[in-house]
């Protein structure tokens, strides 16, 4: 495994345990700061920048950089309705940084997965195991606050793993593709 592949993956690594206080704090508190996107936003920016070094290629920067930019400007407009909080647009905006532009697809389909499976919850607070759960999701429900950023989060932990089991098993495979070529 080269350093730059190492390095990546650390940053990568730390997005993960960033991405899981992200998803618990506005879990409990509905809040997403500023200072932890900044920090999501710094690790995806340094883990592309490895990756591009070591590829040798800027496209998945651009791609990447495309895709928030789409999404922002996307959900900004739900923001000013008030109908999606400015953290989880700005969480979503990092959110292709941090993946990469190959894996929006991944991605989108895990956001869809575990945004339904919270829209579940919400509406059925009856399927969770524990009482004090229950009552927390009825709370929410009643003031009709859900936290979008606990799927955001789950999906870009998910869609980062993949990556990074990918990474590894490419780089610690037996070779057999470079002795073909």
């Amino acid at each position: 495994m080269t350093v730059l592949l190492t390095a990546s993956l650390v940053f990568k690594a730390l997005a993960i345990m960033l991405l899981g206080r992200i998803a618990w704090t506005d879990f409990s508190t509905q809040r997403i700061s500023n200072r932890d996107v900044l920090l999501l936003l710094c690790l995806g920016l340094g883990a592309l920048q490895f990756q591009a070094l070591q590829t040798h290629s800027w496209l998945e920067m651009g791609i990447s950089a495309f895709g928030g930019a789409a999404l922002f400007l996307a959900l900004f407009p739900f923001w000013l309705l008030r109908k999606i909080g400015a953290g989880d647009v700005k969480l979503m905006s990092v959110t292709p940084l941090l993946i990469g532009g190959s894996n929006l697809l991944a991605f989108s389909i895990l956001l869809l997965v575990f945004a339904v499976a919270t829209a579940a919850l919400v509406k059925n607070p009856f399927l969770l195991p524990a009482g004090m759960f229950r009552h927390y999701v009825q709370h929410m429900d009643r003031k009709g606050v859900v936290p979008f950023g606990v799927p955001i989060s789950a999906a870009a932990i998910c869609a980062i793993a993949l990556e990074m089991y990918h990474a590894i098993v490419v780089a610690t495979s037996s070779g057999i593709l470079e002795q073909l070529n």
